[in-house]
């Protein structure tokens, strides 16, 4: 799957999870739980060394039908290293150019974590296809998408921190195209995941859909 059939594929689904797990077992249980409830992109975090195994492996299991990426990816090397072992897109909390760079050679969306305006368009320009609304998200919330959009609606916001059931249709009326999601979409068994992730998805459809 090529660069633009990815970010169509996030922006659609609007719901992702964000995963940060010790074993690749538990990886697949999370994975079971996200897909069982309609949401079919996964962020894998490079947090834990073991992030490359954990994408190798959900990969192999779900093949297309689920969408892998990899997140907190601070260097080329490690960006590299995850498009080697399957990931789709990647996904940071800083802009870094060389790491855009890879993810131009491979054809890979980007989404760096951007605080300022000037970090969001700096990054846009050199081929960001999401800018990540990071750390900031947590603290400002919905409103902060917005904020983003007045000057620049063109701005492709990525939420992380901050969303839940209750706001998704706020984020998404404010702009933000893709959200994701750490603990509800990460804790408890796979049955708890794929509830957490119906509604989840129940509710960015009914956003899309002005509902």
């Amino acid at each position: 799957m090529g660069l633009p059939e990815t970010t169509l594929r996030i922006k659609k689904t609007g719901i992702f999870a964000v995963v940060r797990v010790e074993t690749i077992e538990r990886g697949l249980e999370i994975a079971k739980g996200c897909y069982d409830g309609g949401v079919d992109v996964m962020e894998i975090s490079y947090t834990n060394a073991n992030a490359g195994d954990v994408i190798k492996a959900i990969k192999e299991k779900y093949g297309d039908e689920m969408c892998i990426g990899a997140g907190t990816v601070l260097d080329p090397a490690t960006a590299r290293m995850a498009i080697m072992n399957g990931a789709e897109f990647m996904v940071a909390p800083n802009f870094d150019a060389q790491v855009q760079e890879i993810c131009n050679l491979y054809q890979v969306p980007y989404g760096p974590g951007c605080t300022t305006y000037s970090e969001a368009l700096t990054a846009l320009k050199a081929g960001a296809s999401f800018i990540k609304a990071f750390p900031i998200s947590n603290y400002y919330g919905p409103s902060l998408a917005k904020v983003f959009k007045v000057p620049c609606p063109q701005l492709p916001i990525l939420a992380s921190g901050g969303v839940n059931p209750e706001n998704v249709k706020e984020w998404v009326a404010n702009g933000a195209e893709a959200l994701g999601v750490g603990g509800l979409l990460s804790k408890g068994t796979s049955e708890d995941i794929a509830a957490n992730a119906k509604k989840l998805r129940d509710a960015f459809e009914q956003a899309k859909a002005g509902k």
